[in-house]
């Protein structure tokens, strides 16, 4: 695909490459914090809330009603009033992404600790407003915090920043995932709720001291500038073609190993682990291989570029997929499972990297947000598609059969990369 003028000029062999000094910057710590405050809402809604319903009483019929919560899916369209328009708080002009950072920060802080004060018993309709208000509050915070470090970091740092931030957001989970849930042992949930609330509080001091990025072109002028050009600046910049095969590979780069995961646990069921095994060998080193593939991703992304590393992790990609029918064959092996499964997550995170870089990078500078929301609310649909039918697949085919078939739905990814990333490309 043609370079967009938006992008930073390739490397030449004179130009000395950032490498290891990466890391040494304040920009990559500010990732490490965002996404950290990104994370953490979502996984109070997917474990807190989950496990504050059921310790309440509700049946699992009405906390199963909570997953139709999704506005993340549809962010893209409130998105652009985030480019448009500019908070203004007394006394303080923030700017455009720190503004809408710390407002929206503020009230995902203040739903999560009022979810405390409710009954689900007495007022279960307050309860999924006050999610729904969490979620959505969330959503708009993802809106800001992705088009803020998108303005933030060097096109050599996308890689790395990003992986950091997708790693700080995986251990965001440990809050409300377990240190909320200890403490639940031991509080009310109205203290709870208060303590996991104020775990936002790092990011809202963080948005207060960090400068607003440096932007050399101006934001919209108004709201049809906000909602039609971002749209119509990403299908014309090198025609309609092109931008149909960015939005295909988009949609396709991680639909297999998004499908091979979706039914991970009822798969180590079925081949005979127990739940011991499960939980002790596959999550806990799933957790800690994501997070290294992650941080060596980003590390490796400086070094080669987002381009190549797509090519590269893609490939791992489908090779820790073919894992998972090997394990079939080999039955409930302790050791297989850890080898495998870890082998398959960190591949993940090496593909996490690169991918979230490349959505960082196809975006113009100008609508950063929309096209961002964009981009990743369309990433997020194959987990949709997976979740809705692989349980039917399973049952069609057999456990070894459906691997196969998420082996070969990852190859019509890799097949655009000629078109969208070649390997020459130094970005």
């Amino acid at each position: 695909m043609p370079d967009t003028p938006h992008e930073a000029p390739a490397l030449t062999a004179h130009e000395d490459h950032p490498g290891w000094r990466a890391f040494l910057n304040a920009r990559i710590l500010i990732c490490v914090f965002l996404g950290f405050t990104s994370g953490l809402p979502l996984f109070t809604l997917v474990y807190l809330v989950q496990a504050w319903l059921r310790t309440e009483g509700v049946n699992l019929k009405e906390i199963g009603l909570f997953a139709f919560i999704q506005p993340y899916t549809w962010k893209f369209v409130w998105a652009p009033l985030m480019d448009r328009y500019v908070p203004r708080l007394p006394g303080w002009r923030p700017g455009r992404r720190r503004g809408w950072m710390l407002v929206t920060q503020i009230l995902v802080g203040v739903a999560m600790g009022t979810l405390g004060f409710v009954s689900p018993n007495q007022d279960i309709w307050t309860v999924a407003a006050l999610t729904t208000l969490v979620a959505f509050f969330d959503a708009s915070q993802d809106i800001a915090i992705d088009a803020y470090r998108r303005e933030l970091l060097a096109d050599t740092e996308q890689g790395l920043g990003n992986a950091v931030h997708v790693n700080a957001y995986k251990v965001a989970a440990l809050i409300p995932g377990s240190l909320s849930l200890i403490l639940a042992d031991h509080l009310p949930w109205t203290a709870v709720f208060m303590v996991t609330a104020a775990f936002m509080i790092p990011g809202m001091i963080l948005t207060l001291v960090v400068r607003e990025p440096e932007i050399h072109s101006a934001p919209p002028k108004n709201l049809r500038e906000a909602i039609v050009e971002p749209f119509h600046e990403f299908v014309t910049r090198d025609g309609w073609r092109a931008a149909l095969l960015v939005l295909g590979f988009i949609f396709l780069y991680k639909l297999g190993d998004t499908m091979a995961t979706t039914l991970s646990t009822s798969f180590f069921l079925d081949l005979g682990f127990n739940k011991t095994q499960i939980g002790v060998i596959a999550k806990t080193v799933a957790f800690w291989a994501s997070l290294a593939g992650g941080i060596i991703g980003g590390v490796w992304l400086v070094k080669i570029g987002i381009a190549r590393g797509l090519w590269i992790f893609g490939v791992l990609q489908i090779v820790s997929t073919l894992g998972f029918a090997w394990l079939v064959k080999l039955g409930p092996s302790p050791l297989a499972l850890g080898a495998l499964y870890g082998f398959e997550t960190f591949a993940t995170g090496l593909t996490m990297a690169a991918f979230t870089a490349y959505i960082a990078s196809t975006t113009d500078p100008r609508y950063t947000a929309t096209q961002f929301a964009l981009f990743t609310s369309l990433a997020s649909v194959p987990r949709t598609l997976a979740s809705a039918s692989s349980g039917f697949i399973v049952a069609q085919t057999g456990w070894f059969e459906y691997f196969l078939i998420c082996t070969a739905l990852s190859i019509p990814g890799m097949l655009l990369l000629p078109r969208i990333a070649p390997w020459r490309t130094q970005r």
